[in-house]
């Protein structure tokens, strides 16, 4: 019998053919499974072999109790905070990710966004394209240099040290919290490591890179953003729960920081209702960081690459709950 594997809610222009191209050689068959609810996805992923991970899925423990075939839950990519990673690991079902294909896009995103808010590019573009070409210079307020400043990583994980290397290119001084990284580790490359609230304290731009899970839910709250200056950038291309919205609102509001950017939100897609969407010192992007054509199509293949692995006995190159794999005949 072929494999199945489910493309969960796949993007409606995708042809899947980057997944197929480990997968046809295995004679596995790309079932596209659209559902909006979960007793839809419980029904659909019952007897697949594999489920890849598309929009607006969440993997649910009562997902994947229902699960009656499933060798592999395969995400495309950093983030399996939508998989109820415990229950599967109870269910002996490995979950692969794809942590390693975008790190300089990410980066990029986030060192763009901490440029666009401090040289305030949306209101100089307004200016320039509205006829106001004079008018701006008076209108730019508080803009502090970026060479000589300090940018504080919150999280020290491979995106946060391709930060800190472009953030050394412009002159910057560079601290990192993460209580997994050693000081020794972090001074190896030219980057102090301090506890989150002197950090927070000492630095004139913020960068957000911790992995979304119960003890990061809220880590940047309304005490957090206390301790920042008011002149400083706040930036997250991380996971967006990790930031308490509500207080970075009224944090912003308050002017107790001086901006922020934002490539991702607590709520996806945003309502429009959001104060963040209308605030002049604050760029929101649709969270698309990963973004880039070479990424793209690597990251794909990638997916593909992990599904077909598993299904044929091989070790996966990620694996988040890698203790399933003591419990499988994998070479």
């Amino acid at each position: 019998m072929a494999f199945r594997v489910a493309a969960t809610n796949p993007r409606p222009s995708s042809q899947l053919e980057y997944e197929r191209e480990a997968l046809d050689p295995i004679g596995a068959e790309i079932v596209p499974v659209y559902a909006e609810d979960e007793r839809s996805y419980r029904e659909a992923l019952a007897d697949m072999d594999a489920v890849l991970l598309g929009l607006k899925v969440a993997v649910t423990a009562e997902v994947i109790a229902g699960l009656r075939r499933c060798k592999v839950i395969a995400a495309g990519g950093i983030g399996v905070d939508k998989v109820d990673v415990e229950a599967a690991t109870a269910a002996g079902i490995p979950v692969t990710n794809v942590p390693d294909v975008f790190t300089e896009e990410v980066a990029d995103q986030a060192f763009m966004l901490m440029l666009a808010v401090n040289r305030k590019l949306l209101y100089c573009h307004q200016m320039a394209t509205t006829n106001r070409w004079s008018e701006a210079y008076g209108g730019l307020g508080s803009m502090p240099k970026v060479n000589g400043s300090t940018l504080g990583l919150v999280a020290f994980g491979n995106i946060a040290r391709a930060v800190a290397r472009r953030a050394q290119g412009f002159g910057m001084r560079v601290l990192a919290f993460d209580p997994y990284v050693k000081p020794d580790a972090m001074a190896q490359i030219g980057v102090e490591s301090r506890p989150l609230e002197e950090l927070l304290g000492e630095s004139d731009f913020v960068s957000a890179h911790a992995p979304y899970n119960e003890g990061t839910h809220h880590l940047m709250s309304e005490a957090q953003f206390g301790l920042m200056k008011p002149s400083a950038v706040f930036v997250n291309t991380g996971r967006g729960k990790v930031v308490d919205e509500p207080a970075l609102i009224r944090a912003l509001q308050a002017g107790k920081i001086a901006g922020a950017g934002l490539d991702v939100l607590e709520e996806e897609p945003p309502q429009p209702s959001n104060p963040l969407l209308s605030m002049e010192n604050v760029v929101v992007t649709p969270h698309m960081a990963s973004y880039s054509n070479e990424a793209n199509v690597a990251r794909r293949r990638r997916v593909g690459e992990e599904i077909a692995a598993i299904l044929t006995g091989q070790r996966p190159r990620n694996v988040v709950n890698r203790s399933v794999l003591e419990r499988l005949a994998l070479v």
